[in-house]
């Protein structure tokens, strides 16, 4: 079953990007609000139903309640990649060359591309924090891992910048020639101490084959570079989603 959860999920995900590619986005059929947000999202369609299941992302991380663990710290190894910003109508994503990658607890995921939420999806202690970075990776078996980056509003972050600069107003993707970005730019300087839990896709189908790594330690961006964001994408951050009966890692 498992297996093909994350062959869907797979599938979901390049077909969500050829869509996003396509500049298909008049006939959205997901939103953040209204008749088809988060809450309508397991009833807009039969692909959705796992929008309504009981491990969904995101999650409100209690770091008191989070279980000890001895966990690896992730082994970041990105590279720099040619700047492809993409504005897909729900979000600001820069895609990434291959050939970057992450280690942790002996499993390898490839980086396929980060994007960004305003506010943050994750709450950690009942917090929601100012904006949150998802990197998403994807294992040769198809299974994803998504380490989350919290931002919080202080210095201008230099690393969002080349990305900010070219960031397309309306749904477009921009090949931008002779810049390169590295990710890591965009970790804190701890990357020691996360949280860990099974989860999903926070954004339709939901397919709960996720393995999110939340890091602990936020980063900076500037009132500025929040808001610029938010003129152009608006609030996209799904509500926080019960624990049920999983559990949280934690690694410190």
């Amino acid at each position: 079953m498992k297996k093909h959860l994350i062959a869907a999920a797979s599938a979901a995900l390049v077909l969500a990007g050829a869509a996003h590619a396509s500049g298909d986005h008049h006939h959205a059929s997901w939103s953040y609000g209204g008749e088809t947000g988060p809450e309508a999202w397991g009833k807009l369609k039969s692909e959705y139903s796992a929008c309504t299941g009981n491990q969904q992302s995101p999650i409100n991380i209690v770091a008191k309640q989070a279980l000890e663990s001895d966990m690896t710290k992730i082994k970041f190894d990105w590279s720099d990649t040619a700047l492809q910003v993409k504005n897909n109508g729900h979000t600001i994503q820069a895609n990434y060359d291959e050939g970057s990658s992450i280690k942790v607890n002996g499993d390898k995921f490839d980086l396929l591309q980060f994007h960004f939420h305003s506010p943050s999806e994750h709450a950690l202690n009942g917090k929601l924090y100012d904006m949150e970075a998802h990197f998403v990776h994807k294992a040769d078996n198809g299974e994803l891992a998504v380490v989350g980056v919290f931002f919080k509003e202080g210095k201008e972050n230099k690393a969002l910048a080349p990305i900010w600069n070219n960031m397309p107003q309306h749904v477009e993707t921009k090949d931008v020639a002779g810049i390169k970005i590295n990710g890591e730019d965009l970790l804190p300087k701890d990357t020691k101490e996360y949280f860990h839990y099974m989860g999903s896709l926070t954004t339709p189908p939901c397919s709960e084959v996720v393995n999110w790594y939340v890091l602990a330690e936020p980063i900076e961006a500037s009132k500025e570079q929040i808001e610029a964001f938010s003129e152009v994408i608006h609030a996209n951050n799904r509500p926080v989603q019960p624990l049920n009966r999983r559990f949280v890692l934690a690694n410190d």
